[in-house]
């Protein structure tokens, strides 16, 4: 995406943003805008959005695409790679070569795994506000080119527009408000990986698939992906219904 059409796009997507930072708005659904937001006005080929719990761990909220194998490298990043660094550190890492032996001998599980994904190049951008340090953004590619610094700078203001979601500046000064509300989005991460596994078993499909159709029943509705994934799991909803959402819908559409 070049010149005025990715201006134009950027425009359109920070005002998608703002409008959804109502009072009770889902913060899950926004993160994983935000991520498939990466993928299309940076030159990469997926995008992460992790937060550290009250351990100061990493967790992975949202991602461009659910596949297991691009799960599983962030995942990884409890122990090392890119993320922690850089959510330690507050700074960004970018156009990290996955190909260099240095790195290699850095991040020697991290980087085989993304290797072994696809890709060669990686970001990680750091979640910020201030001083205060919630996470980070992790970018990946599967062509060797780097980003530039314009690029890396929009990665940030995304970065950072993802930070105010989760924080909502009303309550920065509240720590233990805040900490809650990190805690809550964590905990609802954890629903709607259960609830991902429930449906791809019942269905026959994949966990990917299965999500999609989540999403997009649970969008359609106004209906907070982690307060229906509680309600499937709790046996209180015919899963039955979600199977009628729109095949343009359940192609992962944002």
């Amino acid at each position: 995406m070049m010149g005025m059409a990715r201006e134009q796009r950027l425009a359109e997507v920070f005002v998608e943003v703002a409008d959804s930072l109502i009072d009770d708005f889902d913060v899950l659904d926004l993160l994983q805008r935000l991520s498939a937001r990466c993928v299309e006005l940076l030159d990469v080929s997926a995008a992460g959005i992790m937060l550290a719990d009250v351990h100061g761990e990493l967790q992975i909220m949202a991602a461009s695409d659910e596949h297991t194998r691009l799960l599983e490298l962030f995942a990884l990043q409890h122990e090392q790679g890119p993320c922690v660094e850089c959510y330690r550190s507050g700074e960004p890492r970018s156009n990290i070569d996955l190909t260099d032996p240095e790195v290699t001998a850095t991040w020697p599980r991290f980087a085989a795994r993304a290797k072994e994904t696809g890709y060669v190049r990686t970001h990680a951008i750091p979640l910020r506000l201030r001083r205060r340090v919630v996470g980070a953004l992790n970018l990946f590619q599967a062509s060797p080119h780097s980003l530039g610094e314009s690029d890396i700078a929009l990665a940030q203001a995304l970065a950072d527009v993802a930070t105010i979601a989760i924080l909502q500046q009303r309550t920065l000064e509240q720590s233990h408000v805040e900490n809650s509300q990190l805690q809550h989005a964590l905990d609802s991460r954890i629903l709607v990986e259960q609830v991902k596994g429930i449906l791809a078993e019942r269905w026959g499909t994949t966990t990917d698939e299965a999500f999609a159709v989540f999403r997009s029943y649970a969008r359609s509705r106004q209906l907070r992906l982690s307060d229906l994934a509680r309600r499937i799991i709790e046996g209180d909803y015919d899963t039955s219904s979600l199977v009628g959402s729109s095949s343009e819908e359940a192609s992962g559409t944002v």
